[in-house]
């Protein structure tokens, strides 16, 4: 219980240095911001296409260009929750949600790994009912139409392609847009061979080509962003690395209870507690240490708490190691 007390007392003491050097931090987290423009245009221009592609689809019978819309209006919907969730991730903090809602971000970038997960289903459940019962498709119109789509899908990844090493919920978007751009180009290979050959199971064969590719994009964001939404450790952010560095602060023989998890899709956090015999260094300790988090990892929210007892010992290696 006493432990308990105390961490509580080190929370609020770091806080008030956190804010600082989360203003800091804010250049990390400003980047989803400046992208509201580009959901805007991208949402209008795949909405826009999606009702072209799939008026022509069923008029035409084409069942890769009614799964290339199916594909498409998931990420209509997948841009809808990825702005959702960075607008959302704005949100003042208040007694209730103490670090506002950044957290959405990863919820919006988890909904959209499902919402591919859910097109891919029904592509595939489409296709292999073409199979059994191929209809003859307008192979040219089909390539015009998805030849569209290529210079939609283009245009929306390019506008998101800066933002996409540095948030996991823009590269989300960023990852459906430059895949669709793939697929289309697919849809016209296939409309072509269609059109020269005349052979119908072209058609479905080319939208199983396509659920395989949108497997491919989904698996690798779908894994990341569990992993978020389980508090792992952010990829990209060394866990012994920052402990070494912890380790090797001067009067520093010990530190425990180290944690390290995503806030948002962009924010870090870290706790500590540094064991200290030689007592409390004073305020421009936790500074500096923040700043060296902040420089070298990323991380501008963190809350250190010292104390003068024992705890797992760091390593003479790893203090050699620095």
């Amino acid at each position: 219980m006493s432990g308990h007390g105390h961490g509580h007392a080190g929370h609020g003491h770091g806080h008030a240095h956190g804010h600082a050097g989360h203003g800091h931090g804010h250049a990390h987290s400003h980047a989803p911001a400046s992208f509201d423009r580009a959901f805007a245009i991208g949402i209008g221009l795949n909405v826009a296409f999606v009702a072209v592609e799939a008026l022509v689809g069923l008029r035409i019978n084409s069942v890769s260009l009614l799964a290339d819309a199916g594909h498409n209006l998931s990420d209509v919907l997948g841009l809808v929750v990825a702005w959702g969730g960075t607008m959302l991730a704005r949100t003042e903090p208040t007694k209730r949600f103490t670090y506002g809602l950044k957290g959405s971000t990863i919820l919006a970038a988890l909904t959209n790994a499902l919402l591919l997960l859910v097109a891919l289903g029904a592509i595939l459940l489409e296709a292999t009912q073409r199979f059994a019962d191929p209809t003859p498709t307008a192979g040219l119109t089909v390539s015009m139409v998805a030849g569209i789509g290529i210079a939609v899908n283009a245009i929306t990844a390019w506008m998101f392609a800066r933002g996409r090493k540095g948030d996991v919920n823009i590269r989300g978007a960023y990852l459906h847009m430059a895949a669709d751009a793939l697929v289309s180009a697919g849809v016209v290979i296939a409309g072509v061979l269609i059109w020269q050959t005349g052979i119908s199971w072209i058609d479905p064969a080319v939208s199983i080509v396509i659920a395989v590719l949108i497997f491919w994009q989904t698996w690798g964001l779908l894994r990341e962003t569990v992993e978020m939404a389980l508090s792992a450790v952010p990829r990209g952010i060394d866990f012994d690395q920052v402990d070494e560095a912890l380790c090797t602060l001067p009067g520093v023989t010990a530190i425990h209870d180290l944690h390290i998890w995503p806030m948002s899709t962009t924010e870090p956090v870290l706790t500590a507690h540094l064991v200290m015999p030689g007592g409390h260094p004073g305020d421009p300790f936790l500074t500096s240490t923040r700043t060296m988090l902040q420089e070298r990892f990323g991380i501008g929210h963190a809350t250190l708490q010292v104390e003068t007892g024992d705890g797992q010992p760091c390593s003479m290696t790893r203090h050699a190691v620095i």
